[in-house]
């Protein structure tokens, strides 16, 4: 694969995952501080300086700050005349830098709306995938989202959008297509579409607040089995209730067994990823957390499974955070077997904090372990049955993803034929069984 496509994706796993505990925090000023120098520093760009340190002093998950002197830091930030938010957000970045932690990080407003965005699973626009033509190069509708301003005004999948609000689409990129289609709620926007056997017209749709699905899936006929396929592509706030309903309607279809595509997950909501594997486990420990204080927490499945028929759990090395506690919680309780490659190995947990401005503060707050009480800090988890997939493979099923979960993805062919297996019935199978020959 492209390294600068995978240094990026990687990127994206560091970003955006953990646990996004959003939170509002207030800034704790020190009580010693007269009424004047406390207003003085209220009004100038040092409170959110304060603040952050605050809430980093309070919270992180090295009481030793990596043995930097962390009430000294606090001293050089505030000691400091800024010019400009701009200037005393740099002067922040580089004091969480002494932290060592890539995932303790301060994001400016628009940072901080765009992650948070990101968690909640939902956008403000009129609901639809885009693609960009292999033939015509013409921005072209994938599909219309559920409930969303583009179905219900009849958008169909295969239109091409050639004008956007007067902009021709000639040239433009999806995303670049997408970001001006996008805009605040109540708001309209113009596209002329060309559909095929129509003259070209022009639909006018409100943009909205729009749910975004976190996970797609169908039911597939593969030889005598009916296998439930679910991808979740990330742990958003609307993730649990999403899977919980692919699981209902794919068991209603008669699902003999189910493969969980986790691969390119970056991760996202800690409770979602709980909530998900009581989804399929009965019984047994799914994570425990520890704190810098030792103190350790352990989530548990609570007998609520939905399904206890055979399962395979896609991961690769872009699997994070959520993705690793959900699939090593279902490897170590023996629920599912686990195939592809070595996860992406963060272990890691952050609360992430709304500021006075409106930027924002992530902060690590606690390591976590798999059920086994392994430590997957740079190492990742381990699968059952490791998927060898070579960077030509991996260009293609990025370049053309409607052969994902195809005869020709290497990773789903074998969990297929793994399932077909009658010692997979009813349980994992165990790697040696399984192991691609050589």
């Amino acid at each position: 694969m492209n390294q600068a496509r995978k240094r990026f994706s990687k990127l994206q796993a560091a970003l955006f995952s953990g646990a996004m505990a959003t939170t509002a925090s207030i800034s704790l000023l020190v009580p010693g501080l007269s009424q004047s120098v406390r207003a003085q520093l209220q009004d100038s760009p040092k409170a959110v300086l304060d603040e952050a340190w605050q809430i980093v002093n309070r919270e992180y998950v090295d009481g030793s700050f990596n043995k930097t002197d962390w009430q000294l830091t606090r001293q050089e930030l505030l000691s400091k005349n800024y010019t400009s938010r701009e200037a005393a957000y740099t002067a922040l970045r580089k004091a969480l830098e002494k932290l060592n932690d890539q995932y303790t990080r301060f994001m400016d407003p628009k940072q901080y709306e765009a992650l948070t965005n990101q968690t909640s699973g939902e956008l403000t626009g009129v609901g639809m995938r885009l693609e960009e033509d292999e033939k015509t190069k013409v921005i072209t509708v994938v599909e219309p989202m559920e409930n969303s301003p583009a179905l219900k005004g009849g958008i169909l999948a295969g239109d091409r959008i050639l004008v956007i609000d007067g902009k021709t689409t000639k040239g433009m990129t999806v995303s670049d297509a997408a970001q001006v289609i996008r805009g605040d709620e109540g708001t309209k926007v113009t596209l002329r579409i060309a559909r095929e056997g129509k003259s070209e017209f022009d639909i006018t749709l409100t943009r909205a607040r729009i749910e975004v699905a976190a996970v797609r899936y169908s039911l597939k006929k593969e030889g005598g089995q009916n296998v439930g396929y679910i991808r979740l592509q990330e742990f958003s706030s609307h993730a649990a209730e999403q899977m919980q309903g692919a699981i209902k309607k794919l068991s209603d279809q008669k699902a003999d067994a189910f493969v969980l595509d986790l691969r390119g997950n970056p991760g996202g909501l800690l409770r979602v990823s709980i909530d998900i594997a009581r989804m399929w486990m009965d019984t047994g420990a799914i994570v425990r957390t520890v704190d810098r204080a030792g103190d350790s927490q352990e989530m548990r499945a609570n007998r609520t499974a939905i399904t206890n028929k055979p399962l395979v759990v896609l991961v690769d090395d872009n699997s994070a955070s959520a993705s690793e506690i959900l699939a090593g919680a279902l490897k170590d309780n023996k629920r599912a077997t686990v195939m592809g490659g070595q996860t992406f190995g963060k272990a890691l947990v952050q609360s992430v904090h709304s500021l006075a401005d409106g930027s924002g503060l992530a902060v690590t707050i606690a390591h976590y372990y798999t059920p086994n009480g392994t430590d997957i800090s740079h190492k990742g988890v381990t699968p059952d049955v490791k998927v060898e997939v070579t960077d030509e493979q991996k260009l293609k099923l990025a370049n053309k993803p409607k052969l994902v979960a195809t005869k020709d993805d290497p990773c789903y062919a074998q969990a297929i034929a793994l399932l077909k297996t009658s010692a997979s019935l009813g349980r994992p199978v165990p790697a040696e069984a399984h192991a691609p020959k050589k």
